[in-house]
């Protein structure tokens, strides 16, 4: 994932890889805390949303191109969770077990290859 994102944000250099593990995981989250399933493959959609995240937190940006990448990305996310492949309304009121699956998911997709 961590590869597919750089290749996104044309980044050639490792200096920014712990920053961008780091959004990674809280983008994965972040759609999480949305209603999210993340599946064991990251799909292009989720991948999507994922580099978007990471564009906007990593990159400088102005003013209005935040806005337009923030808007975007709240868009993908609300897509998501409104899609039926990627919410699992079964977990609903299960709080603690559901964030410890989100967890799991998040940490397990940005694993490196190995």
């Amino acid at each position: 994932m961590l590869e597919k994102v750089k290749q996104a944000l044309k980044l050639t250099t490792d200096a920014y890889d712990d920053d961008l593990t780091d959004l990674i995981a809280a983008a994965l989250l972040d759609l999480g805390l949305a209603g999210v399933v993340i599946p064991a493959t990251i799909d292009a959609l989720v991948r999507r949303a994922v580099v978007t995240y990471c564009r906007i937190h990593l990159i400088g940006l102005s003013d209005g191109e935040f806005s337009r990448w923030k808007a975007s990305y709240d868009e993908q996310k609300a897509q998501l969770s409104m899609a039926t492949g990627y919410t699992d309304f079964s977990m609903i009121g299960d709080t603690e077990a559901w964030a410890l699956d989100q967890v799991g998911a998040a940490q397990a997709s940005i694993a490196p290859a190995g």
